[in-house]
């Protein structure tokens, strides 16, 4: 089953939900964040976070402390805390970067973020009580191009980031000041500050830029989709072993585990798709989220309903309607309820301003060859 909520024309560029998900933060493709709550069947606007001079990139919001983070263009991020007064108030970043921001995520403990950007840095930020601002450590070794995206391990400790260098790095995120020291885990033990712990190639010949990545809910895979059509798993217990699967759809931007072998994934085909991964590691591909809708049947009238829509629209019904619901690539996937081990209910939103909620649970076991 799935929900389609409508937001205008205009391209939805990233979105995040409430703790409770009965808020929701949307970015128009523009420099504002729009707040929206859930009324009745449909939506409110409650707030417009304005404090961007340009396209905002990113938007997290963290479920148990309520406080927004959004990143942009203009080369800032912004924490957002709603004051007692239903107002939200901003708190300045110090991202210390000379180019875009480009992602922006909260740690699990929600305790510090990360924010990928264009100058080759990652930048993990934490609050600074005596200050009143949130600062920022650096990562940038061996970054070699724009960080793309970023994703956290369930232990609050490793970041994972993909890169338009082809690259995949997994870095420690441990910053000294506000946590204990990490245990060892199956990426390595040693854990200070910006150490690689592992990276990986999307391809020996390239093979595109990294597009999303993302850690499996007990943190021993990491899942990758590039711009050459493909989709990669590397598992941390099997000695690093990385398993690729190359297809023939359209390059895919998002991609999120809805179990611990099972990953759905959103692009350019206008329609999540899910990935399994077997106990021996190989990948395939499974279903999509749904089947193509019927086209109209040809004959003698929708061919005379054509030329009639050429002729008073200048379009052909054919020409401009996909059969998905998406009539645009989707730009990202989100959990909209469960976590990562068992996803219930997932929202997407694309460049056509839809934002659908998808039930897992409900389309598994309406489709056949969609195994859950």
């Amino acid at each position: 089953m799935t929900t389609i909520h409508k937001f205008g024309a205009t391209p939805i560029s990233c979105h995040a939900w409430s703790g409770n998900r009965s808020e929701l933060a949307l970015s128009h493709n523009s420099k504002d964040v729009t707040l929206y709550n859930a009324k009745g069947q449909g939506w409110e606007k409650t707030a417009v976070l304005d404090q961007h001079d340009l396209r905002v990139t990113g938007i997290d919001w963290a479920p148990t402390t309520n406080r927004i983070v959004t990143c942009s263009s203009d080369r800032n991020a912004y924490v957002w805390v709603k004051g007692p007064d239903g107002q939200w108030k901003y708190t300045l970043v110090l991202l210390r970067i000379n180019r875009a921001a480009t992602c922006v995520r909260w740690s699990p403990e929600e305790n510090k973020f990360a924010v990928g950007s264009g100058a080759k840095i990652i930048s993990v930020c934490y609050y600074e009580k005596d200050n009143d601002w949130w600062v920022a450590k650096h990562i940038k070794k061996p970054l070699k191009s724009t960080i793309t995206s970023i994703d956290w391990h369930p232990n609050n400790i490793l970041l994972a980031a993909g890169s338009s260098d082809f690259k995949v790095r997994v870095y420690s995120g441990f910053i000294k000041e506000i946590e204990p020291k990490p245990s060892a885990t199956p990426w390595g033990a040693r854990m200070p500050m910006g150490n690689l712990m592992t990276e990986f190639s999307n391809s020996p010949n390239g093979g595109g830029w990294v597009h999303a990545v993302s850690f499996s809910a007990d943190g021993s895979k990491l899942a990758w989709v590039g711009h050459d059509s493909s989709i990669s798993v590397a598992d941390a217990t099997k000695e690093m072993m990385v398993m690729k699967l190359r297809t023939d759809l359209l390059p895919m931007l998002t991609l999120t585990w809805i179990t611990s072998n099972t990953l759905l994934a959103a692009g350019h085909n206008c329609v999540p798709i899910t990935f399994t991964v077997d106990q021996g590691g190989i990948v395939t591909q499974g279903a999509r989220l749904e089947e193509d809708k019927k086209q109209e049947t040809t004959g003698t009238s929708s061919a005379m309903r054509m030329f009639q829509n050429k002729d008073r629209l200048g379009q052909s019904e054919l020409e401009s309607k996909l059969n998905t619901t998406h009539q645009n690539q989707i730009s990202e996937l989100r959990i909209h309820s469960g976590n990562k081990g068992s996803v219930n209910t997932i929202s997407t939103c694309a460049g056509d301003g839809k934002l659908v909620i998808w039930d897992i649970k409900s389309l598994a076991s309406k489709m056949n060859n969609l195994k859950i």
